[in-house]
């Protein structure tokens, strides 16, 4: 038994199955209408940047030519150059092709037509890497995929948020080189997981975790998972083909935040089918790159830099964001209106992201401009508790996602998607209500 009503869970809920609920109630009651017919268009001018305007004039290095924020420093003595120039030297960690495919898919999504799941640790670190946090990561990922795409018969695209969302990569410049090698390993796990027999939909029942197997979520799952077999098994009694790749293989991407630019500089590359005139940089950290709340200023590097990649790009934006701030960040990064180019990433908080949002959704409706909306209903919901713990009310992120869920329903918009910090491991996270942290 899954619960998909959309005001209602019972109290013992797991937090991950809760979020897969929650998610999957708001999209099985939200809309799935595309944005406005390609025949609005909007007559606004362009507001000029400071920063260079057309893609003629970008390189990976421009960045470098305007205000760098929020973003790791190295020792003045360090030899952060040459660092570089090995990191130059290195293999992608992806390619054009992975990501004009996840560039495709979010072009659907913009348009109503699939839902984004992204997930993954607030930052990844040195210390706590291995193959097991990865396959937990990826297996919670998968189970919430599918219950979303069960019960809403809607595709929803795996974004992992790891392979390159390293904290510790600053100080020492050869942390950078660590951080690469540690994202390589990643990227090396979860492709043998998601096409090497671990994402068999016939193995659902091997994705859940250890620590909940024996609840009452566990039994819950096992209840879900069932169900889905007994769907397999008549596809298969009328002829449908189980084994082909469609059942046995999954699509999974990777992002990350950009934000240290000399390592994302060192991992952009030219598109070698591109060569010539048309030529196409891609940043080859990650198959998707965002931009946080602090470093989406108009003139900052981080802006220049991303909006000279053709990667799918994210922009986190806060209640701080104005309709006219909004058009004029799209205008930067998506100058000839791409569907799947942009996602806009909303951390609100749940007291103010309905009255907020509906004059962003206005603005982009009027403008006539293709974004993928995505509700981040963790960051601005974390409350520092009586011991000193910062945490987040798990109550305050599901009123996050209600609202969110509504306020597009209003107007007429797609809610395309979620953005958790979540991980595998059995973990003091969230609290139930405004208290103290608990699984």
């Amino acid at each position: 038994r899954v619960h998909i009503n959309k005001y209602t869970s019972p109290p013992s809920v797991s937090k991950t199955m809760m979020f897969s609920s929650v998610i999957l109630s708001a999209v099985l009651l939200g809309t799935a209408e595309a944005f406005l017919p390609a025949k609005f268009h909007s007559s606004r001018p362009r507001r000029s940047l400071s920063m260079s305007t057309t893609e003629t004039d970008w390189s990976p290095s421009t960045w470098k030519k305007q205000p760098v924020g929020n973003s790791p420093t190295f020792a003045p003595d360090s030899d952060v150059e040459g660092a570089l120039s090995e990191l130059s030297g290195f293999c992608p960690l992806v390619f054009a092709g992975e990501v004009r495919a996840l560039h495709e898919q979010i072009a659907r999504a913009s348009q109503g037509g699939a839902f984004m799941l992204m997930g993954g640790d607030n930052s990844e670190t040195f210390d706590e890497f291995s193959t097991d946090r990865v396959r937990d990561t990826f297996r919670v990922l998968l189970q919430m995929a599918l219950v979303l795409t069960f019960g809403s018969a809607m595709p929803v695209i795996k974004v992992g948020r790891m392979g390159g969302q390293i904290s510790g990569a600053g100080g020492d410049p050869q942390n950078m080189v660590r951080a690469y090698h540690e994202s390589a390993q990643t990227l090396n796990i979860l492709r043998a997981f998601s096409s090497g027999g671990y994402a068999d939909i016939s193995r659902l029942h091997a994705w859940n975790l250890d620590f909940i197997d024996s609840t009452e979520e566990g039994t819950m799952y096992r209840k879900f998972a069932a169900k889905v077999d007994e769907s397999l098994r008549f596809m298969s009694a009328i002829g449908i083909d189980t084994s082909s790749p469609a059942f046995t293989q999954t699509d999974f991407y990777t992002a990350h935040e950009c934000v240290m630019l000399p390592y994302e500089e060192s991992q952009t590359r030219k598109d070698s089918t591109t060569l010539g005139a048309g030529t196409k940089w891609y940043g080859c950290s990650s198959h998707m790159l965002w931009i946080g709340e602090k470093n989406r200023q108009l003139d900052s590097a981080h802006l220049e830099f991303v909006r000279g990649v053709n990667n799918p790009l994210g922009i986190k934006i806060s209640d701080k964001c104005t309709p006219g701030e909004l058009i004029d960040l799209l205008d930067a990064m998506n100058p000839r209106n791409l569907p799947g180019r942009v996602t806009v990433i909303v951390r609100m908080g749940a007291g103010k992201i309905r009255t907020n949002l509906p004059g962003l959704i206005r603005a982009v409706q009027r403008e006539g401009r293709s974004v993928l909306w995505v509700s981040d209903p963790m960051h601005g919901n974390t409350h520092v508790t009586e011991g000193g713990t910062s945490t987040r009310s798990f109550e305050k992120i599901r009123e996050e996602l209600r609202a969110f869920f509504d306020v597009h329903d209003e107007m007429g918009s797609h809610p395309g998607g979620v953005h958790l910090e979540m991980t595998g491991k059995d973990v003091a996270e969230l609290g139930a209500g405004d208290g103290d942290t608990g699984r």
